[in-house]
This record gives C-alpha cells, sequence and structure tokens, in this order.
C-alpha cells in the first residue's frame, strides 16, 4: 500500500495556490508547514486505515526540483462534473492543460479524466468512473 506521494516544487507559495484550488473539494485538509504542504485526507468514521498523504516540498538535496518523466498523480473526483470544474480552477490557479477533460479511448467506457500540469510541471490527473454517471456511449449503469 502506498503511505505517501510527495512532489518537488521551487516555489511553495505558487504550489499552494495551485493545489488549494482543488483538493479541499476532493476533501484533503492541506496544512503550511516549515517544509512544505502536508496534504491529508479528511478520515471517515468507518475507514479501519490511513489513506496515503500527499506532499509539497522543495527538493531535500537543494537542487531545483523537476517533474519526473512519466510520473504523474491521479486524485480521484465525485463526478464528471466534478473533474471539469476542478480541471478549470487549477488552470486559473496557475496550472497548464495537458489534457481536456473527457472519456479516453485507452481506458474504460467510465473513465472520465482531465490532465494538467502543476507550476513545477507535474502531471495531475482528476477523474471520474461511477457507474452511476453516463459512459462514454451515454448509457448509466
Amino acid at each position: 500500500m502506498i503511505s505517501y506521494v510527495t512532489v518537488g516544487v521551487d516555489d511553495i507559495a505558487r504550489a499552494k495556490r495551485f493545489y488549494s484550488a482543488f483538493l479541499p473539494a476532493l476533501d484533503y485538509d492541506l496544512e503550511e508547514r516549515s517544509d512544505g504542504i502536508s496534504c491529508t485526507l479528511r478520515k471517515q468514521p468507518d475507514q479501519a486505515f490511513a489513506l496515503p498523504d500527499f506532499y509539497i516540498k522543495s527538493p531535500f538535496n537543494g537542487h531545483p526540483a523537476s517533474a519526473g518523466n512519466g510520473a504523474m498523480i491521479a486524485f480521484k473526483a465525485g463526478s464528471q462534473q466534478q473533474v471539469r470544474e476542478l480541471h478549470t480552477a487549477a488552470l486559473v490557479a496557475g496550472g497548464s492543460d495537458e489534457g481536456q477533460p473527457g472519456f479516453r479511448d485507452a481506458y474504460g467506457p467510465r473513465f472520465y479524466v482531465g490532465y494538467l500540469r502543476d507550476p513545477q510541471g507535474n502531471k495531475i490527473a482528476l477523474f471520474s468512473n461511477d457507474p452511476n454517471e453516463p459512459d462514454r456511449d451515454g448509457r448509466c449503469g
């Protein structure tokens, strides 16, 4: 099980603006600390284990941050509408578009996803695959 994920950034304030545009809507609490930003999911009453944390920090080695080639972090949204709304909010907050929200032929008929780059260049996906929403052919269930 993944315990946590960290992305490196050179500008914590810029990263905070970007991630604050969508992570709180996905039930993450963001806490700015001396070493960066800690993002944790709010624990639900019936939850038996801790979900992975997400950290935004300057690289420990003191070198400039760089996005990992092929690395991507995906956040699950509650609906296709939320994917669209949060994708737009993240763009307004300094992100760049890496793929407008929509269905992708390479994935299942219900996988609805939008891709972004944070201000540092880290690739982010916002997705929904709710079986109660229409699939790419307009069918539910």
